[in-house]
């Protein structure tokens, strides 16, 4: 009887140890199939955690502008937040910098936004603020707007698929200066004394920003439209105020009939001087953004700038809700708009042509 009892132990401690050894063989596999499976995972995101989960989203705004002319444009951005669901002060929070149209300033900004805890960068002012931007970080997300071709310029790799962390709003500004030029042409009338006077044509002034790199691409296609016109250029450049007046006085003395102020964020600060000098001078001026016909300058062609900002707010608003910026395609424009001031028109006792009063999007009085 002892015998069979001591036996059966014997059984059942055997049976116990084999037990426990299979399991060890099943926990071993299991082990080594995780183990493979997770070295070999791709991660979802190229881009680090830089909040804790559950925390307030942190926005950096890199701006070559000026606060004090920026408010439109500020809330234009705002409400493209707001539609998707974020306001600042309540769950968001938003660190500006602005540049005040001196180039110069950016990189170090960038670099102290980079730096911080963000969620996200924005770029506003075109393709300066945002080449500083993507030289400031390869990892925080980036919704930039530019003048130029983001693919030419090396911005993006393709429009559809724009590359690691940066995508944005193509406003092609800097790509309409020919069509402004083609604008200021039907302005001056020809044949007669005119004709006489300029046997090569008119000239027109172009105002460009002498610490602004404009691509010799653009500047040579401003010639070649202005020679298919029968029009000459007369290039002026400027990057200080005292540079702004010295243009002035070149136009006044060269006797200059009409003038294009190209898109440029340092003019944007200096809109009401711009704007002031062209009404003392009186010279038709034609400029990049409504903002100078509200004021009273005498035209301008181009997107309009708060549909921009709403546009890059509505990216930003998506990249905070969880989309990457390689997946979200460079937007592109679709509408350019023609603004006439026909009471500055009239102080200039200037007579606009009516297939330019047709084309225009919006007249004012």
């Amino acid at each position: 009887m002892n015998l069979s009892i001591f036996s059966l132990a014997m059984l059942l401690g055997l049976s116990v140890l084999s037990l426990i050894d299979s399991l060890g063989e099943v926990c071993r596999w299991i082990s080594i199939r995780y183990k493979s499976r997770t070295a070999t995972r791709v991660p979802e995101s190229p881009f680090p955690a830089r909040a804790h989960q559950g925390s307030v989203p942190v926005i950096g705004v890199l701006s070559s502008g000026s606060a004090d002319n920026s408010a439109q444009l500020v809330n234009a951005f705002h409400r493209g937040l707001a539609e998707n669901g974020y306001v600042e002060g309540q769950n968001l929070t938003v660190e500006y910098r602005w540049a005040e149209g001196i180039y110069d300033r950016l990189p170090a900004m960038a670099v102290e936004l980079a730096r911080m805890p963000l969620t996200l960068l924005v770029s506003l002012g075109g393709e300066p603020t945002a080449m500083v931007a993507k030289a400031a970080t390869s990892t925080i997300p980036i919704v930039a707007d530019v003048g130029v071709d983001p693919v030419a310029s090396g911005l993006v790799a393709s429009r559809s698929r724009p590359g690691r962390n940066i995508t944005g709003i193509s406003c092609r500004t800097e790509a309409l200066e020919p069509e402004r030029l083609g604008l200021l042409q039907e302005l001056i009338p020809r044949g007669g004394l005119l004709q006489e006077l300029m046997p090569r044509g008119p000239t027109v002034g172009v105002l460009l920003n002498s610490n602004k790199l404009t691509p010799a691409s653009q500047t040579r296609e401003l010639w070649e439209v202005a020679r298919a016109i029968d029009m000459q250029l007369h290039i002026l450049r400027a990057s200080t105020d005292d540079d702004i007046d010295a243009a002035f006085d070149s136009i006044r003395q060269n006797r200059i009939p009409v003038l294009a102020v190209a898109s440029d964020a340092f003019f944007n600060t200096r809109r009401d001087k711009l704007v002031a000098l062209a009404a003392d001078s009186a010279v038709p001026a034609m400029y990049s953004s409504r903002e100078y016909a509200e004021i009273g300058g005498l035209m301008s062609y181009g997107m309009n700038p708060s549909d921009v900002c709403h546009k890059v707010g509505i990216h930003a608003g998506g990249i905070l809700n969880g989309a990457k910026p390689y997946d979200l395609p460079v937007m592109q424009p679709t509408k350019f708009e023609l603004v006439i001031n026909l009471q500055t028109a009239r102080a200039l006792k200037l007579e606009i042509p009516a297939t330019l009063l047709a084309r225009a999007d919006e007249l004012i009085e």
